[in-house]
């Protein structure tokens, strides 16, 4: 579990170093200017991580499901070598499945307009200002998008359908919370991670709406990489007694 929760500090630290900086210096220098290498980096480096996390999530769910389901087992389902390799592979495929949307996208001709409707370069924006035949890589987006979103979200689905009915056989109530407090944080940052993905990317570019899209990326982009770390600190004991000892000081 640990590994995971370190790769995923990690691709939180990435999300926000692809964005903020460049977005600070435009709000800084009032100068909204990118270059296109520095755009097909900014956009390669968000998909790979957007994949990355996907996985992640689906394999933190499996760890999940052997803690719970398999305990005795769980040592020998999820030794440090397996974690690994799961984690390895999770980079693997988003930095690889990245490079086959900037390779299409390279291609592309911005004859029409070189404004990008957004603070930052997504995939979405630039399909948008591109006067090239957009229908390959869009034709990539969905095949890959369904099954490499589809695969991790069955696994993530399936898991909790397993976790959550072993949790129900155990008949103390303690036995119960201790039992759901492990999947808790995890089960949390799933559903921000997919409700704001599915917000977005999951739909035509022709219902795409700059506005509603800013925001949303932003939630993605900026806070949940922000509560991620949060949401798992709460299982901490330190943090839970520092809470309340503050709870307790300000009379909260």
């Amino acid at each position: 579990m640990y590994i995971f929760l370190i790769n995923l500090s990690m691709i939180d630290i990435a999300y926000t170093s692809n964005i903020l900086p460049n977005l600070l210096n435009m709000l800084i220098t009032k100068n909204n200017e990118i270059s296109f290498w520095s755009c097909m980096c900014q956009v390669y480096f968000f998909i790979a991580f957007a994949c990355t996390e996907i996985l992640l999530l689906a394999f933190m769910a499996y760890d999940r499901y052997a803690a719970i389901c398999h305990p005795l087992h769980y040592v020998i389902l999820m030794n440090m070598k397996m974690s690994a390799g799961l984690a390895v592979s999770a980079w693997a495929t988003g930095l690889i499945d990245a490079s086959g949307h900037v390779v299409v996208i390279s291609r592309f001709s911005f004859c029409a307009s070189h404004l990008i409707d957004h603070f930052f370069c997504d995939l979405i924006p630039l399909l948008k200002i591109t006067c090239s035949d957009t229908s390959t890589v869009e034709m990539i987006n969905y095949i890959e998008g369904t099954l490499l979103v589809a695969t991790a979200f069955m696994v993530t689905l399936v898991s909790y359908v397993f976790i959550i009915s072993s949790i129900i056989k155990i008949k103390s109530a303690s036995g119960r919370g201790k039992a759901f407090s492990t999947c808790s944080s995890h089960l949390t940052c799933v559903c921000m991670f997919y409700g704001t993905l599915i917000c977005v990317y999951v739909r035509p570019t022709t219902s795409y709406s700059p506005k509603q899209d800013k925001f949303v990326s932003l939630l993605y982009g900026v806070l949940v990489p922000l509560l991620n770390p949060l949401i798992y600190s709460l299982k901490n004991q330190e943090i839970k007694d520092s809470i309340i000892k503050l709870r307790k000081k300000f009379k909260i």
